[in-house]
C-alpha cells in the first residue's frame, strides 16, 4: 500500500466533482448537478400557556438554574404496522443516559410523562389556523392529534404530539409559486445543554411551547430561491403579530438533494442567512458521494458488497504500538485496525469544503458509538499521527492489497462492537450513494451527521386526545381577521416608493401595518415613515437595547402627538431616542427633555446674519455652500420640530446670497 498525498488528492477530487464557490455559482451549475430543495419552517407561537398543559410559555432559565434532575433511558416502540423506525433504532444503539434539568416555573408532571395531556390550547390552535389560511392551505375538517416518536431524548415522553391543520397551499415568490405540503401544530422540544459520551443533558424551559411547522414541496432549484422562500414564510408568520421572535423562536430544517442523491435534512438552521451556503455545500457533498460510489463499484467489478475486515491491535503487536495507539492503550481503550478494500484515495476524497470522506466515519463514531473525538485516524489523514513506515506495517498487518486503505479507531471496550458496525455500515452505504440522514449545520456552511433520517414508521395516533371538529362557520370567522398577504405588502412598499434596502427589516419586524396606520390616521407620507423606521429606527435598535416596556405602538402614538401639535416630523427621532429608554414618559415631558422650544422661522433665523459674519471673519471657508452648512449646524436644534429643514436651508441661502452681494 503506497502512501498518497492527501492534500493533493483532496484538491484533485474537489476539481473532479466540479465544486464551485457559492459566490461564483450560476443557475447552470445547479442544473448540472440537479439541485432540489424544500423547507420545514418551525415557528413558536406567542401564547400565554403551553400546548398541552397549563404551564406559562416563554419563561426561560439558564443552565444552572433548575430545581430537579430527571434521568431517562429511551427505548423504541413498534409502529401501528408492527415496525421499528430506523432513527429510533439508531438512538437505542447509542445507549444514552438522558438528564433533564427541570425548573418549577415552566414545567409540570405532564412534560415528564406522569400526567395525560390537557385539551389543546385554543389560543395556539386559533393562531395556527389563521396562519394556515394566510398560507392558502385547505383546512382539515377535524384535527387528529398524533404521536411522532423521538428517541434522541429531546422530549421526555419519547414522542411529540402533533396535528396537521392544513394541506396543499402555496406562497408567491418573486419569480415563481412554491407549493406547500402542509402546516402542523406541535409541541416544542427541550433545549440541549451538552452531549458528551453516553450522557446528554437537556433543560425543559422550551418544552411544550406551541410551535407550527410549515412544509414545502421541493420546488426550489437554487439556494437563492430556497432562502427567499424561508424569508417569505418567516415574514408571513410574523405578519400576524402572534408569533415569538428572537434566537430559537424560528428554525428551519432544509431538505436538499442532487440528481441521483437522496433527501438529506439539515436540522435546526437558526439563521436564514446560512441557508444558501448550507444547501449549496450539501448538494455538492451528495454529488461527491455519487462520484465515490461510482469509483467503488468500478473497482469492485460492479459488486455492491464491500470487502471489509478488522483486527485488534494488542500489546503483543509491539511494532504497531506507538503514538495514538500507545496513548489509547494507556487509557484502557481497545484499538482496532480496519481494512477498507478498494478505498485507496477515497478516504481523502473531497466531499465539502474542509471535509474529506473519512470524516463521514469519524462523525458517525461520535454520534452512534459515542466515542469522543479524536476517535480514529487513517492512512490518508492530512495531519498524520503516524509515519509512513507505520502504515506499511499496518498494511501488512491487515493483508492489504494495492487499492486498500486502513482505518485505526480506538475507544472503551463496551463501545468497540458498535464502532466496528458503524464503520462497516457507512462503507456499505457508500456503495449505494447518498444515505438518507439528518445533519447538523455550522456557520461556515458545512454539516456533520446527526442521526438517521426518520421515516413514517415513527407516527401513530395519540389515544389520549380526542379529535377536534372544525366547522365551516368557525373557519370563516377566522378568515375575516387574517392580515394582508406578504406579496401585497411588497407591492405597497413599492407603490409608496420606500427604499428597497428597508424591505427585509420592515417585514421581519411586521412594521408595514404600522406605516399604513400612521399614514392613514395622521397624514404622514408613507415613504417618509418607511425610511424613518427602516433606516433611523433600525440604526437605533442596532446600537442599544430598548426598555422592556417599549413597543412599536408607542411610535404610532408619538407620530399622532406630533401631528396633533403640528410639529415638524424631524423632531420624531430625538423624541424616539428618549422614549426608547423611557417609554412611560409623557410626550410633553419628552419635548422638555430634548430642549424643544416653539419658535417661528423668523425667530430661528434672527441670529443668522451675525453668525454668518462671524463665519466669514474667521475664514473657515470661501465656499458659500460651506457657510450654509455651518449655519444649518448652528440652528438645527432650534429648528427641529418647528420648521422643515428644507425651509431653513432656503431661508439661509437667501440670507447668505444677500450678504455676499453687499
Amino acid at each position: 500500500m503506497k502512501r498518497i498525498d492527501p492534500e493533493k488528492n483532496f484538491l484533485l477530487t474537489r476539481k473532479e466533482t466540479g465544486y464551485v464557490d457559492l459566490k461564483d455559482a450560476t443557475a447552470e451549475d445547479y442544473r448540472r448537478i440537479g439541485f432540489m430543495s424544500g423547507l420545514e419552517v418551525h415557528q413558536q407561537l406567542k401564547t400565554r400557556k403551553k400546548l398541552f398543559c397549563r404551564c406559562m410559555a416563554g419563561i426561560y432559565h439558564d443552565h444552572d438554574n433548575f430545581d430537579a434532575e430527571l434521568i431517562r433511558h429511551m427505548r423504541p416502540t413498534l409502529s401501528e404496522l408492527g415496525e421499528y423506525d430506523g432513527t429510533a433504532l439508531m438512538e437505542f444503539r447509542t445507549r444514552k443516559q438522558i438528564i433533564y434539568r427541570i425548573n418549577n416555573e415552566n414545567a409540570c408532571t405532564y412534560e415528564v410523562d406522569d400526567t395525560p395531556p390537557f385539551p389543546i390550547d385554543r389560543e395556539a390552535l386559533e393562531i395556527a389556523l389563521e396562519i394556515s389560511l394566510l398560507s392558502k392551505l385547505n383546512i382539515v375538517g377535524e384535527v387528529h392529534i398524533t404521536r411522532k416518536q423521538y428517541l434522541d431524548g429531546s422530549i421526555p415522553t419519547g414522542f411529540q404530539r402533533t396535528a396537521i391543520l392544513g394541506v396543499e397551499g402555496e406562497i408567491q415568490l418573486s419569480g415563481k409559486k412554491v407549493r406547500l405540503i402542509q402546516l402542523s401544530i406541535e409541541e416544542d422540544s427541550c433545549r440541549e445543554v451538552s452531549d458528551i459520551g453516553h450522557t446528554r443533558i437537556y433543560k425543559t424551559d422550551r418544552l411544550g411551547m406551541p410551535l407550527i411547522e410549515t412544509v414545502t414541496y421541493p420546488d426550489m432549484e437554487t439556494p437563492w430561491e430556497l432562502a427567499e422562500a424561508a424569508e417569505y414564510i418567516r415574514f408571513l408568520n410574523r405578519s400576524t403579530g402572534k408569533v415569538r421572535t428572537g434566537i430559537g423562536a424560528g428554525r428551519e430544517d432544509v431538505n436538499v438533494s442532487c440528481r441521483g442523491g437522496s433527501r438529506v435534512e439539515i436540522k435546526g438552521v437558526a439563521h436564514n442567512s446560512w441557508i444558501p451556503l448550507l444547501s449549496h455545500n450539501e448538494a455538492f457533498r451528495q454529488f461527491a458521494l455519487l462520484k465515490i460510489r461510482d469509483k467503488l463499484l468500478k473497482r469492485n467489478n460492479g459488486e455492491s458488497t464491500p470487502e471489509i475486515s478488522h483486527r485488534e491491535i494488542t500489546p503483543a503487536d509491539r511494532h504497531l504500538i506507538t503514538g495514538p495507539v500507545s496513548d489509547a492503550m494507556e487509557k484502557g481503550y481497545r484499538v482496532i485496525a480496519i481494512r477498507m478494500a478498494n478505498c485507496r484515495g477515497l478516504l481523502s476524497h473531497f466531499i465539502q469544503p474542509g471535509h474529506m470522506f473519512a470524516d463521514e466515519f469519524s462523525n458517525r463514531l461520535k454520534v452512534i458509538a459515542c466515542i469522543e473525538k479524536p476517535n480514529m485516524t487513517h492512512s490518508e489523514a492530512t495531519e498524520q499521527l503516524f509515519d509512513q513506515p507505520f502504515w506499511k506495517k499496518a498494511a501488512d498487518f491487515m493483508n492489504c492489497m494495492e487499492n486498500d486503505a486502513v482505518i485505526i479507531l480506538w475507544g472503551p471496550d463496551e463501545d468497540i462492537p458498535t464502532a466496528i458496525e458503524t464503520v462497516e455500515e457507512r462503507l456499505q452505504m457508500a456503495y449505494k450513494g447518498v444515505p438518507n440522514e439528518t445533519r447538523k449545520s455550522f456557520p461556515d456552511g458545512t454539516t456533520i451527521f446527526e442521526r438517521v433520517l426518520p421515516g413514517s414508521d415513527r407516527m401513530y395516533p395519540d389515544t389520549d386526545s380526542a379529535p377536534i371538529p372544525l366547522t365551516d362557520e368557525y373557519i370563516e370567522s377566522l378568515r375575516k381577521d387574517i392580515p394582508v398577504d406578504i406579496s401585497e405588502r411588497y407591492r405597497q412598499m413599492i407603490d409608496w416608493k420606500i427604499p428597497e434596502d428597508t424591505y427585509r427589516y420592515l417585514l421581519s419586524k411586521n412594521m408595514v401595518p404600522l406605516i399604513e396606520n400612521i399614514s392613514a390616521d395622521y397624514g404622514f407620507d408613507p415613504c417618509y415613515i418607511g425610511r424613518f423606521l427602516g433606516h433611523r429606527y433600525k440604526n437605533l435598535e442596532g446600537k442599544s437595547k430598548p426598555h422592556k416596556n417599549f413597543s412599536h405602538s408607542i411610535i404610532g402614538e408619538m407620530f399622532g402627538f406630533i401631528a396633533s401639535k403640528r410639529l415638524d416630523p424631524e423632531i420624531a427621532f430625538p423624541m424616539l431616542k428618549v422614549l426608547y429608554e423611557h417609554p412611560g414618559m409623557r410626550f410633553e415631558s419628552v419635548l422638555t427633555t430634548i430642549g424643544y422650544r416653539p419658535a417661528t422661522i423668523d425667530e430661528i433665523t434672527e441670529p443668522a446674519s451675525f453668525l454668518y459674519e462671524k463665519f466669514r471673519q474667521e475664514r473657515r471657508s470661501d465656499s458659500e455652500e460651506a457657510g450654509i452648512n455651518w449655519l444649518m449646524g448652528q440652528l438645527r436644534k432650534q429648528a427641529t420640530g418647528n420648521i422643515p429643514m428644507e425651509d431653513l436651508r432656503e431661508r439661509l441661502t437667501m440670507l447668505t446670497e444677500k450678504t455676499n452681494n453687499l
